[in-house]
């Protein structure tokens, strides 16, 4: 049953408090010191979290899980790549294909920064059932598509 426009009104208000102050906390944390120099992007951090939670992949994989283009993505993983943050190599089963990794001297660095995030994450979605999961990331992704149809792109 949907709320009336005052509960939904409340809820926005809320909300529209409380999203830039989770903005504000993501991007005050620190990134550590071995990895300061790379100028890494929020784009790079999403990456970065694949691989980290899902092990390594190729180019078009990578591409799929963060939706976006694999020409993009082939970027991204040229630039980590040549800053020496990521890996690539052969695929031992298809030559072809090559296979992308966070760099073994710096997992310890990436791994370190992106805990805190995954363990809140965690914390917070363990009570929750899949459907309810579910749910949630649904509202975040219409959320997201909403604000862009509303700045017009």
């Amino acid at each position: 049953m949907a709320g009336s426009a005052d509960d939904v009104d409340a809820t926005v208000r809320e909300l529209l408090l409380l999203m830039p102050r989770m903005v504000s906390r993501a991007k005050r944390i620190p990134v550590p010191r071995a990895l300061e120099s790379l100028a890494l992007a929020p784009r790079h951090l999403s990456l970065l979290a694949c691989l980290l939670l899902d092990g390594t992949m190729t180019v078009n994989e990578l591409a799929a899980r963060l939706e976006l283009a694999p020409t993009t993505v082939s970027l991204m993983v040229a630039d980590l790549s040549a800053k020496g943050v990521l890996d690539r190599r052969e695929d031992p089963a298809d030559r072809r294909r090559r296979i992308v990794a966070v760099a073994p001297d710096q997992h310890e660095a990436i791994a370190g920064w992106l805990a805190p995030g995954a363990a809140a994450w965690r914390r917070v979605l363990t009570p929750l059932t899949p459907a309810q999961r579910d749910l949630f990331v649904e509202t975040l992704r219409a959320y997201e598509v909403a604000v862009a149809e509303e700045r017009g792109r």
